[in-house]
């Protein structure tokens, strides 16, 4: 019970509310919140449920705020490979494989790639990147930067993108790490001319423009399937699209 207010406090202060911006969200009188941040009082499971809706808690979180008040945690890890995740495997595969000839993947919290179609395992094969690798190695690599001719651009929205994951779970070392290597070399678009912003691969004579869209699933209720992202590429141009096709 003891490690429950300092849990609290901490994610309060990352979401930056005061102990009355919580207790209106909560619908609890901010006494109420002192009082469980200091130890007078115990929160039952449908507080912290209130709590945590508040605060707008990944299911980990919520899972750390249940134990560390003495209760059991609520929400299940599976692992990918579990009998359980058994449709979720099915829906990600049927959406990777129906995206070919264009690159898609699925990937953990940390950018581990969890699944790849045909295209993604070419593309990221040329790097040395399996299933099971994480694209945070990739990205602190020092052979990246000269094979995206918009490295710079690149760098800038995968340092933001890294920040914002982090800051949603709380503070992830390794989320912020990257991010961190990534500031020495990025800079924002100085012209913005396009509606997104493309990752443009140079192979040799070969160039390849690829923007992005993540989908995730609506109504998680295991902290895997709540962390997990679909990452599907498209091309940003006809000559980049007519490549792919042929690779196939």
């Amino acid at each position: 019970m003891s490690d429950f207010p300092a849990t609290l406090r901490t994610w309060r202060k990352a979401r930056r509310f005061s102990q009355l911006d919580l207790a209106g969200e909560a619908n609890v009188s901010a006494r109420h919140i002192s009082f469980l941040e200091t130890g007078r009082a115990r929160p039952s499971r449908e507080m912290i449920a209130q709590l945590s809706a508040a605060l707008t808690l990944p299911l980990d979180a919520q899972n750390q705020m249940l134990t560390h008040a003495g209760f059991a945690a609520r929400y299940p890890g599976r692992a990918w490979d579990d009998t359980e995740m058994t449709p979720i495997r099915d829906a990600v595969t049927y959406m990777l494989d129906a995206h070919d000839p264009f690159p898609a993947l699925a990937l953990d919290r940390l950018w581990r790639i969890l699944q790849m179609n045909n295209a993604a395992t070419r593309l990221y094969g040329l790097f040395g990147v399996r299933t099971g690798d994480s694209l945070l190695d990739l990205m602190m690599s020092p052979d990246i930067p000269p094979l995206i001719e918009n490295w710079a651009v690149v760098a800038h929205h995968a340092r933001l993108r890294l920040r914002t994951e982090s800051a949603a779970q709380g503070g992830l070392a390794a989320l912020d790490r990257v991010a961190d290597h990534l500031g020495q070399t990025a800079a924002p678009c100085p012209d913005v001319r396009s509606p997104v912003v493309p990752t443009v691969f140079r192979f040799g004579p070969q160039r390849l423009s690829l923007f992005a869209t993540l989908a995730q699933f609506g109504t998680p209720e295991d902290v895997a399937l709540e962390e997990l992202k679909v990452e599907l590429y498209f091309p940003a141009d006809a000559e980049t699209a007519r490549i792919l096709e042929s690779m196939a």
